[in-house]
């Protein structure tokens, strides 16, 4: 089974101000969620990542486009989509 892709979509500019910092206008992640994310090797711990990160898009709006990007990115690479982002697109 291929790794699951990490939530990351390429874009990877900090202007959005949060809580734990600056959040990336195309995933949301922060610097260091995006360290994080790096780290995790197995594919349940990544897919619990994304959607933690799904779950923070919700909370801090205007991240409609990531779901079809991430998937794109996904299929582009040849990785896994979790379910949970398969069931937003």
């Amino acid at each position: 089974m291929p790794k699951t892709q990490s939530p990351c979509i390429g874009v990877c500019k900090f202007k959005r101000p949060g809580p734990a910092g600056s959040h990336c206008i195309g995933c949301s992640m922060t610097k260091e969620q995006k360290s994080i994310s790096k780290d995790l090797k197995k594919s349940r711990e990544l897919d619990a990542f994304v959607a933690l990160v799904m779950a923070q898009q919700e909370q801090m709006g205007r991240y409609t486009h990531w779901p079809l990007a991430y998937v794109k990115k996904a299929q582009k690479k040849g990785r896994k989509v979790p379910d949970v982002v398969r069931r937003a697109t």
